[in-house]
């Protein structure tokens, strides 16, 4: 039996999922994106799951496309059509996703990694947008993304020189929000994961949305979102249920100074 591409393991409410094309850098094969979108689909579904953690096995998280195949079925980056739309699936996705990014993550794999909610880094990891090398146009979102989250010039930097940035860097531009030694990248990221996770989860899923739809808009538009969204909300909140949560966060708050 061949080995899984994609391996799943659960701790807790925290769904690990690894890419597993070690030899092959974790290239985004036509059978990965579309195993990369099943098990979305399938962990969106999971009455147990509240946070899902993203890694690659070995020294990638992802290279990109496998650019192989690519030349081999005429693949043209975003256009999988509508059966595999890993973009998509992740952003569909209700729950939070943290990419622990444990290495490589050119192109398509960088795409892949600006599809998560947090992005935290091993000290290995190195990212790099080459469409503009290989002639292909982003088809994911790092167009876009790239410019919302560190700035314009310098996603005009990386993406039109197809530069490698590190792991070091990409903290200080805001690419990620932590560096990790290697071998404490995952359990960090499982960390922040239950942190997540022992939120309500009907908070949860609606506080990641808001953020979401408020993004895609203009920031006044945004703000009456929010206040639309949190009239709806009030209505399920009651005097108990607030000084319930308020005594358990104090405790929380008194056991992480401790």
């Amino acid at each position: 039996m061949s080995e899984k591409i994609i391996l799943v393991n659960h701790d807790g409410p925290v769904a690990i999922v690894k890419l597993n094309r070690p030899d092959a850098l974790n290239a985004l094969s036509r059978a990965l994106r579309a195993e990369l979108v099943r098990v979305f689909n399938v962990l969106s579904e999971d009455e147990n799951t509240r946070v899902v953690v993203l890694t690659g096995v070995g020294r990638a998280f992802t290279a990109g496309v496998d650019l192989k195949e690519a030349g081999e079925q005429g693949f043209a980056l975003g256009v999988d059509g509508s059966d595999i739309d890993i973009a998509r699936a992740l952003s569909e996705f209700p729950w939070p996703i943290i990419g622990a990014i444990n290495g490589f993550a050119i192109t398509g794999g960088f795409e892949l990694a600006l599809m998560c909610d947090v992005l935290l880094a091993g000290e290995h990891a190195k990212f790099a947008d080459t469409h503009a090398r290989v002639g292909i146009m982003p088809g994911w979102g790092l167009s876009q993304k790239l410019s919302r989250l560190i700035g314009i010039s310098r996603a005009k930097e990386l993406s039109l020189s197809g530069n490698f940035l590190d792991a070091h860097t990409a903290e200080r531009w805001g690419l990620v929000n932590h560096v990790y030694h290697a071998d404490e990248l995952l359990p960090a990221a499982i960390k922040l994961a239950h942190d997540m996770a022992s939120c309500d989860p009907g908070m949860l899923k609606s506080y990641k949305r808001v953020i979401d739809d408020g993004y895609a808009m203009s920031f006044g538009d945004a703000l009456m979102l929010e206040r639309e969204r949190s009239v709806e909300h009030v209505k399920s909140v009651t005097a108990e249920g607030v000084e319930a949560a308020r005594k358990a966060v104090t405790e929380r708050g008194r056991g992480q100074q401790s």
